[in-house]
């Protein structure tokens, strides 16, 4: 019994047909459809540590159940120290039964561990129908281990599809399981906030704060008494009583 994933049975059974009917194709081969996944990882720092290279192809093979390959360069960068030829990045191409595989995983076990997680951005889309997803951490897949990563690092992740518009790849990947963000969301929260039936808070009686009236005693100033300064009285001596012994002893002399 030849095995098929999922998701392209179910894309087989259900997703062409809805798609048919919400575009109107006049053929099945007009239903766009999923051709790769392509999983891209920069190592800028193997400049330095070319062992960084190994690690990021062990976890891009981990993730993608196939053997990922090594970027190279294409040319000369003095500034950032970088030779024509070194590996700077690794990457993976998935078609086929690895890719919807692959999507799979991603949508049922690895988005839902993204913290506070409300959708992918609709902003993704190039405008050629191909969508590019970016995962700011490696340890959502569960297929890394945390106690052997040497570092949280980031990936991009493209979906190409032969769709000849933007609004008919997002309606594909939507069809698939990708959760896009919803203009409606915030409205819809408050919709189920409202409808919570209302709870009944104890009214808590506060005793109230008896402020004690603090008396505050009159500051009695010390009266200041200056004493009186005496002025000490200079008795002058008269002068008429000089001049008067002066004039006897002038007398004196004459007479003798």
């Amino acid at each position: 019994m030849n095995y098929i994933p999922r998701l392209k049975k179910e894309y087989k059974e259900k997703v062409v047909s809805t798609l048919r009917k919400e575009f109107e194709y006049g053929n099945v081969m007009q239903v766009p459809r999923l051709e790769k996944i392509v999983i891209s990882k920069g190592v800028g720092e193997a400049v330095n540590d070319k062992k960084l290279i190994d690690h990021a192809v062990e976890e891009i093979s981990n993730i993608s159940g196939q053997k990922a390959i090594a970027t190279l360069s294409k040319k000369d960068v003095a500034s950032f120290k970088l030779r024509k030829g070194m590996p700077i990045g690794v990457k993976v191409t998935l078609r086929g039964e690895r890719m919807y595989e692959f999507l799979d995983r991603l949508v049922t076990a690895a988005l839902p561990r993204v913290r506070d997680f409300s959708g992918v951005k609709v902003g993704g889309f190039d405008g050629r129908g191909n969508y590019n997803l970016g995962v700011t951490e490696q340890i959502i897949f569960p297929e890394i281990n945390i106690d052997k990563i040497n570092k949280i690092s980031g990936m991009d992740i493209t979906f190409v599809t032969n769709a000849n518009s933007d609004k008919e790849a997002m309606s594909l990947l939507s069809e698939l399981g990708l959760p896009f963000k919803k203009p409606d969301d915030k409205p819809k929260k408050t919709e189920v906030k409202a409808k919570m039936e209302p709870v009944v808070e104890e009214a808590v009686t506060e005793e109230p704060v008896v402020e004690e009236a603090v008396t505050e005693e009159p500051v009695v100033e010390e009266a200041v008494t200056e004493e009186p300064v005496v002025e000490e009285a200079v008795t002058e001596e008269p002068v008429a009583e000089e001049e008067e012994s002066k004039k006897e002893n002038k007398i004196s002399k004459t007479k003798k």
